[in-house]
């Protein structure tokens, strides 16, 4: 074959791939055009009759009402509890469901997919409806949060971790194995030193969505500032909602602030 038709099945690959990027492109924001008019974005008329009630909301939201500013320390540092509390759940249940969703340290087929399948099964569950359920069970208070946030984030930790396992370099657990290592020893020695790192990150920023996942659960019960926020709204008092409102996102700001500190240190 000639250097001519070398440079020729290249250049007709790399159309080939160029047609099917731009097809799959135009796929894309095909599916989205068709989502966004679906829903209604383009009813450009709906949308100006709703402008007065947002411009009546607005007004009525400013200034920020902060007179019961004491009173939402405690709900605060009870939503902040939860989001601890929370991740330290999911991270206790997420790594041992990891270590049997990734397909380098599952012991079997069976239980591979076993593992996958309550991974998927517990991420499907939105965690304000976990709330609600924990909730009706459990009563009012910062517990059915924990429970919620725990149990819907262990499917979502739990799947990543299990792709950062999964990805690892095989040559330390093949090292490991021929060193004699039992599975829990490769697991100990190959796996998780290579992994730790992610693992430490996704925690970090689960942790940071947590909180204001806290804030949300709070509406239907589960304790926390969130609880304050829906007091709020039932009573229209809007100024006082901003308030709050200000006072979730200055909480937030420290709280990604400080996750971010501690991926900082950890690397």
């Amino acid at each position: 074959m000639s250097t001519e038709e070398i440079y020729a099945g290249i250049l007709s690959e790399e159309r080939r791939a160029a047609r099917w990027a731009a097809a799959l492109a135009a796929l894309i924001v095909t599916v989205c055009i068709g989502a966004l008019w679906i829903t209604g974005f383009f009813d450009l008329a709906r949308l100006r009759d709703g402008g007065p009630a947002i411009a009546q909301l607005f007004d009525e939201m400013v200034p920020p009402d902060f007179s019961r500013w004491q009173s939402w320390m405690r709900p605060l540092i009870d939503t902040l509890a939860m989001s601890i509390a929370g991740t330290a759940f999911a991270v206790v249940f997420s790594l041992p469901l990891a270590l049997l969703a990734a397909p380098n340290t599952a012991p079997n087929a069976v239980i591979y997919q076993g593992a996958r399948l309550v991974l998927s099964f517990l991420r499907s569950v939105p965690e304000i409806i976990m709330g609600v359920l924990f909730v009706a069970a459990v009563g009012f208070g910062a517990l059915p949060g924990v429970l919620a946030l725990g149990l819907h984030s262990v499917g979502m930790v739990g799947k990543f971790y299990a792709e950062a396992i999964e990805h690892v370099d095989p040559k330390p657990i093949e090292a490991a194995r021929a060193a004699g290592c039992g599975p829990m020893g490769v697991i100990l020695h190959a796996v998780l030193p290579q992994v730790l790192p992610q693992l430490a990150d996704i925690t970090i920023y689960r942790w940071e969505y947590h909180f204001r996942a806290s804030a949300v659960l709070g509406i239907v019960g589960a304790g926390g500032i969130g609880f304050e926020l829906m007091a709020a709204l039932r009573l229209l008092a809007y100024d006082q909602v901003s308030a709050i409102l200000l006072a979730i996102l200055f909480c937030v700001v420290l709280v990604d602030g400080l996750g971010a500190t501690l991926r900082s240190a950890l690397r």
